[in-house]
């Protein structure tokens, strides 16, 4: 008797513990956001140019939380958090989910600022992609500055300068948005990259790009879009 209640037991523990194991097409979410007690949260995608919720979460007396979503391939996601009455656009974390387990700790009051998701590869890859993007942002946000105080009178300005300043400045960001796609091609980022930050780059940079993805990034979800785009923009020319 005392060998079948610990197998039992046993069995109950291993079920219990196997429950919350995502499979292989399947993402667990979980996370925490402090200072967030009751509410509602959305997990989104997405799907025709609209976001379309993947899941609902409600929260009541506690701020960490939960949720499973099928994913045929890594994906961009949003993590949207409803605060009632009060107006934020400060609502909708974006992360690259993929199969496995996936985390998101944040808090209320600086709900994108302080976000900090583990668990995927590709949202590691993509958070030091954008580090670097966001330098490029200051600098053209600092000749955009000068380029207005400059049309006000301001002295020293040269508009020529500010012009050839901006040209390479932007080129260099694409430069460096094509050889991250190229250098990290055996991951669903780089086909993200291409398309939402350089596909109008030139044709020969992209296809560089597209050739050295694996066959497993082609099989994804933005591995297809990207060659489907390739495809059109060889069509039209």
């Amino acid at each position: 008797m005392y060998k079948v209640i610990v197998a039992l037991v046993a069995v109950i523990l291993f079920s219990s513990c196997t429950d919350n194991k995502p499979t292989e097409n399947e993402v667990l979410i979980t996370g925490n956001i402090k200072g967030l007690k009751k509410g509602k949260l959305y997990i989104q995608r997405v799907q025709d140019s609209t976001l379309v919720a993947l899941d609902t979460i409600i929260l009541n007396g506690t701020s960490a939380f939960e949720s499973k979503v099928q994913l045929d391939s890594p994906e961009m996601l949003y993590l949207y958090v409803d605060r009632g009455q009060t107006n934020s656009i400060d609502n909708n974390l974006l992360f690259f989910a993929e199969p496995g387990k996936i985390n998101i700790d944040t808090n209320l009051e600086f709900f994108l600022a302080e976000a900090k998701v583990t668990g995927s590869k590709n949202q590691e890859l993509y958070d030091q992609y954008k580090g670097i993007i966001s330098k490029f942002n200051d600098q053209q946000l600092e000749l955009l500055q000068a380029q207005v105080l400059g049309q006000k009178g301001s002295k020293n300005y040269s508009a020529e300068e500010n012009s050839k300043k901006q040209d390479a400045l932007l080129k260099r960001r694409y430069l460096y948005a094509a050889n991250f796609a190229l250098t990290n091609a055996d991951h669903e980022v780089a086909p993200y990259i291409a398309l939402t930050d350089i596909y109008d780059m030139q044709p020969r940079y992209l296809d560089s790009i597209h050739s050295k993805m694996t066959p497993k990034v082609l099989k994804s979800k933005y591995g297809k879009k990207f060659t489907e785009f390739l495809k059109q923009q060889k069509e039209v020319k």
